[in-house]
This record gives C-alpha cells, structure tokens and sequence, in this order.
C-alpha cells in the first residue's frame, strides 16, 4: 500500500531506517506523506516536544498496524500539525478499514469499511471481513484455511466495536483476552486508561498467572517522569470496574516490539 502505491501514482518513496531526526529531515525536505506505526508516532512526538519544527507543509501522515492510543492521537494533531489518518488492515485481508481522507479523524477509531468491503462482528465481537481483497486460502494448508474462513468471511482474530456511526474501533486480539476470575478483560481498554495519566509514556498490559485469578491484569509501564504504582493503580480504579483494574505495575526502560512495532505481550513477565 505504501510502495507500490505510492510508485503507482508517479511519487517517489525515501525508505528510511527510523529515527525521528530522520523523519524530520525528509519531511522538511520536501517528502509530502509519512507511513508509520504507533511507536514511531511516539518517539516522533517525544522529539518535536524537545525540538519542535515546522511540518505545515506535509500533506498527510498515515498510522497503521496496532492501535494508535487516543492520548497520542492528541499529542500528533497537536506536534503535527494534523491528526494521523488512522486504519485497519490484516494479511490476509489487506488494507480493508480506513478514515476518509477528509475526516473526521476520531481518536481510538480505524474508520469506515472501503468500497467492495464487509465488515461484521461474529462471536466474542471478532471483527469479520468480506470482499474482493480476502485471500483464498493459504498454500497448501487446507486446515489452516478452514480455520479462518467461512463462507467467505475472514476472521480475523481482532476484537472490535462498531459505532452508530458504522466507524470501527478494534479492542484487542482475541487470543490477548484476560480471564480473571472468570471475568473477562481487554488489554486495550485498561492500556487506554492508564494512557490518559501524564507520567505514562508507553503502556502494555497482559494476563500473569495466579493461583488465586486464573490469571492477573498486570500492567508494564514505561513512564516519562517518575511516578509511584500507588498512584497509577488509584488512577485506574477511578475509571475501571474493579476486575479490571490492574493488580501490579512493573516499570520497564522499553516495551518489547517486533518488526512491525507491535507489542510482543508474550515476552512480558
């Protein structure tokens, strides 16, 4: 989408080994489109809050691959000078969700199903998708297949929710899904309240084992200035039920990423 793309409409693309000076740099050069993720969104914000520049001339910045959190949002349209357009896509599906090019832009929302797709909630609210742009199958693997397909619908693992509006917001990934005491909690929503307090920088949160729960909400924190647990857990037991709140933070230097930026929840611990 991004590359091929791009080339496809006679631009020019700069592949770039991200840092924020080297964003800044192309972009005061004269690049007119950024395609990024949401950790690079918060280095990126983290640099022109100390070294602020003027990026009026960029025509649109582009968020993709995880959830890009509402404080961030706020934090981008602020630095940017615009919000990023935000949207949604899998693999196996392509690029099927996006905001329109004009807005609105909504924070903690992908946007609106593109021409030819379907978008549904099956079970467990997982987001369905439908359209010319699903694949058929993987090669080879039939089984495989059968677990994502059906009846032409691709399931594909995320959580989501569709507004009045038909816009969608993706909650979490299913198999990231914490069952504590029977109850059964989203990483996202818990990550976005504890993205609201000042100190917080980057958050992830997962499910631990317990004797007691089944399994524990903890949250691993990277903070921006110091700040204790105490204060965290009250800012969330203010805005969450109580089964949701977390039960521990841990502070770390940085979350663990993949390739793609997203949190690796598994290497938390």
């Amino acid at each position: 989408m991004g590359l091929v793309g791009t080339l496809l409409a006679g631009g020019s693309a700069v592949l770039l080994r991200f840092s924020p000076e080297a964003v800044v740099a192309e972009l005061g050069a004269g690049a007119t489109l950024f395609f990024g993720v949401p950790a690079m969104y918060q280095r990126l914000a983290e640099h022109l809050e100390v070294d602020p520049a003027d990026l009026g001339a960029v025509r649109l910045f582009v968020c993709g691959s995880a959830p890009l959190p509402p404080a961030l949002f706020e934090r981008c349209a602020a630095l940017l000078g615009q919000p990023p357009l935000e949207r949604y896509g899998i693999t196996e599906g392509g690029v099927a969700v996006s905001t329109p090019c004009a807005g609105p832009r909504q924070p903690g929302r992908v946007g609106h199903p593109l021409p030819g797709v379907e978008v549904r909630l099956g079970a467990e609210a997982e987001v369905l998708l439908r359209g010319g742009q699903v694949f058929g199958g993987y090669w080879r693997n039939p089984a495989a297949s059968a677990e994502v397909l059906e009846d032409g619908w691709l399931r594909t693992g995320d959580a989501g929710e569709i507004g009045a509006d038909g816009s969608l917001a993706i909650r979490g990934r299913l198999k990231e899904l914490i069952i504590t005491g029977g109850l059964n909690v989203y990483p996202r929503e818990v990550e976005a309240v504890l993205e609201e307090h000042p100190a917080v920088a980057e958050v992830a949160v997962a499910g631990l084992p317990s004797e007691r729960w089944g399994e524990q909400v903890t949250a691993f924190v990277v903070a921006r200035v110091p700040v204790g647990e105490e204060e965290l857990l009250a800012h969330a037991r203010a805005r969450l039920a109580p089964y949701k709140c977390p039960r521990e933070v841990r502070f770390v230097p940085a979350l663990p990423r993949n390739a793609l930026g997203k949190v690796v929840r598994s290497e938390l611990s």
